[in-house]
């Protein structure tokens, strides 16, 4: 394994560290991660993160959505609506892609 790859995969796991702290029935921003783990500037890379969880067991990436409370991964999970499906099978409620009520459900990770 080379140096980046190896310096990618740690960021993963770090990131995966705190998704998998995410309270069932709450969701966070992938800046909020970033953050946690000590890369404000890394949102982006926090997405990428997701995106490679799935099929990781106990990373809950539905949980994890952008600063505004939108669904902006919901591409990448099988099925049409299914991030939306498991947010609110916990009791988060979705419009039009946008989860309502986002600072009441808003989980920020303090590390």
């Amino acid at each position: 394994m080379n140096k980046e790859t190896s310096h990618k995969d740690n960021f993963f796991e770090r990131v995966y560290e705190v998704a998998r702290q995410i309270p069932y029935g709450r969701v966070t921003s992938y800046g909020a991660i970033a953050k946690a783990i000590g890369a404000n500037r890394s949102a982006r890379m926090v997405g990428w993160a997701m995106n490679a969880s799935h099929g990781l067991e106990h990373v809950p990436a539905h949980r994890v959505v952008n600063r505004k409370g939108l669904l902006t991964g919901k591409h990448h999970f099988g099925g049409t609506n299914l991030m939306q499906q498991l947010l609110e099978s916990e009791g988060i409620k979705v419009v039009d892609n946008q989860i309502i009520d986002f600072e009441k459900v808003f989980w920020e990770p303090n590390f």
